[in-house]
């Protein structure tokens, strides 16, 4: 397959981490990068071998050795950007949140045409134990679905050196916290092992600021959530409970897991320490009631994490079929996080439409 000629806008933290992963791919070359900071973009063309910079996103979208591009800035700038290299005839695979709302994303769909875009959001759908959960769950092994639950605390540390970037907790910047920041990639994970057939409706959910105690934890000025909880109704009688916090007053705490009227699925989205991780499968039958097992464990090759997102958009550029998180998707788990925001500032339930 010939790879696809690559170009990068954003070279901070995981803009490095693009290049990296794209120099590397023989599905990918990075042929040009753009960023506001001169020597944020010298350092990248140095250590990869990029052959052109730009200071200026749109610069390097009118770039025609340039075929489709990865938008790795802060939320405001990339449906813009996006809509440009859609007009461009350039393929997009964003950072996540794939927006600011829902309204920017179907703006996107509607703009998009034949070209392929992608979410980063999947990431964690390309470790080998999501497939083996997706299958597991796709067999019926479960029964009919009733709840699906994730609740990740993380706990307050010791004060740091330096603050976050601005943008991180910036409901401007980035639409919102820990919710767009990591809650996305919790949505895309179940939604994944569970076929995306979770149909939502209804959303009741609360969000919390940091305690004002902790607020050397984040950067000056910030406004948004680093505590949600949510209950999401789903149609067919499912209901999914999700939680996430950083710098909690609690214990950390980390759970996924997927319950049928047969049986439930106990997950491990990401390892706590080192690399494995495992699967437990809680059974029933009529007389002994529950038993379990373990039907996964192993190692993770984490370097899927970024690897995947790149990969699967490279190879569904060249294959012409859509990538694993299209934005029709990423619609779905924008209209989830909306709604969550929307219920908490007004304290009722919020339909999505």
């Amino acid at each position: 397959m010939e790879a696809v000629r690559i170009g990068i806008i954003g070279c901070g933290v995981i803009g490095k981490v693009h290049l990296r992963v794209a120099s590397k791919s023989p599905l990918t070359e990075v042929v040009a990068v753009a960023d506001l900071r001169e020597e944020a973009r010298r350092e990248a063309c140095e250590q990869y071998g990029v052959p052109k910079s730009y200071a200026d996103g749109e610069e390097l979208l009118h770039d025609v050795d340039v075929e489709a591009v990865i938008l790795a800035m802060p939320a405001e700038h990339r449906t813009d950007l996006a809509m440009k290299a859609f007009a461009l005839g350039k393929h997009v695979l964003t950072e996540k949140p794939v927006a600011l709302n829902a309204e920017q994303v179907r703006q996107m769909i509607a703009a998009r045409g034949n070209l392929v875009a992608a979410c980063c959001s999947s990431r964690f759908t390309f470790l080998e134990s999501t497939r083996v959960a997706a299958e597991f769950v796709g067999s019926g092994a479960l029964g009919e679905l009733r709840t699906v639950h994730c609740r990740v605390l993380l706990s307050a540390g010791a004060a740091p050196t330096s603050p976050p970037p601005p943008w991180r907790l910036s409901k401007r910047m980035n639409g919102g916290g820990i919710l767009v920041n990591w809650g996305c990639y919790d949505l895309d994970y179940l939604m994944t092992i569970t076929g995306w057939k979770l149909k939502p409706h209804t959303v009741l959910a609360r969000t919390w600021e940091v305690a004002p105690h902790l607020s050397a934890r984040v950067a000056p000025g910030s406004d948004a959530e680093t505590h949600f909880c949510a209950l999401i109704l789903c149609d067919g009688g499912i209901a999914f409970t999700f939680e996430r916090a950083e710098f909690a007053a609690s214990r950390s705490k980390r759970a996924w897991e997927i319950i049928g009227s047969k049986g439930s699925l106990n997950l491990t989205m990401m390892p706590e320490s080192g690399n494995s991780v495992v699967i437990t499968h809680d059974d029933t039958d009529a007389e002994k009631g529950v038993h379990s097992r373990t039907i996964w464990e192993g190692a993770l090759d984490m370097s899927r994490l970024h690897a995947g997102v790149v990969e699967d958009f490279a190879s569904a550029i060249r294959e012409g079929r859509e990538p694993q998180t299209n934005l029709e998707r990423s619609l779905l788990i924008q209209q989830i996080t909306d709604a969550i925001y929307a219920s908490a500032e007004s304290g009722r339930a919020v339909e999505i439409r």
